[in-house]
């Protein structure tokens, strides 16, 4: 079935970007396979993230359906249009919907797009991951594929006004080697894998990462670990 509204929205996406001369930084999009089934992963630390992870699928020509939760599905404006790229609404109180929706989807060849702390890092820290990511991929006979996002957050975050001028922020992405799971792993043991590899890939965007502040005020978004001002992970709501 063609794609009528996808690509006319990455067109956008891609304007934006430009209008907003941000400066980005990817490195590792040739881990994300080209054809066949996968279950993409990455932190989330900011609104628009998976507009940045849809970006890194693009080499490969992949589009991703990303699983996200059903109150956006439920607005005017964002309602339409992710139904319409075929993105996969999650309700908490009836998860199972998704996870069959999201499992048939990786059968039949699609990339997924899943953001295992299930909600925003606060801190712009990893939190904990949920099991589901492992889950899919495990039953599904798919590779997962870490990713890890820097700098969005300060494009729009929770707790944040939205930043869409023009400053030339820098965007950071990382892909990593896709992670298989083994023969009788435990979804948990995947879970703990898949999280140190986006650790792992997180600690390289931030090491690479351009770092210029307009003063105190300006280090919100920087983990407190990293000498910012963001609240540590025990203040914003723990990992």
């Amino acid at each position: 079935m063609a794609e009528l509204v996808y690509p006319p929205v990455i067109g956008v996406a891609r304007t934006m970007f430009k209008a907003l001369d941000l400066r980005f930084d990817i490195q590792g999009t040739e881990h994300i396979p080209q054809r066949g089934g996968a279950v993409l992963v990455s932190n989330h630390i900011g609104y628009l993230d998976f507009v940045f992870c849809g970006l890194a699928a693009r080499p490969a020509k992949r589009l991703v359906r990303f699983m996200a939760k059903d109150s956006v599905f439920r607005h005017k404006v964002s309602g339409p249009l992710m139904r319409a790229m075929k993105h996969i609404p999650v309700d908490r109180a009836a998860g199972m919907d998704a996870y069959r929706h999201a499992l048939s989807a990786l059968r039949s060849g699609e990339v997924i797009g899943v953001f295992p702390e299930a909600t925003i890092s606060t801190s712009f820290t990893l939190k904990n991951f949920k099991s589901g990511a492992a889950r899919l991929a495990q039953e599904a006979g798919v590779p997962l594929v870490p990713m890890a996002l820097w700098g969005t957050q300060r494009l729009w975050t929770k707790g944040q006004k939205r930043n869409l001028r023009r400053e030339h922020i820098p965007v950071a992405i990382r892909v990593g080697e896709p992670l298989t799971p083994e023969a009788g792993e435990s979804a948990e043991k995947v879970t703990e894998r898949l999280r140190s590899r986006v650790q792992g890939l997180l600690e390289s965007a931030q090491r690479a990462y351009p770092v210029r502040t307009e003063g105190p005020g300006d280090s919100w978004w920087i983990p407190a670990h990293l000498g910012g001002t963001a609240p540590a992970p025990a203040e914003a709501g723990g990992r």
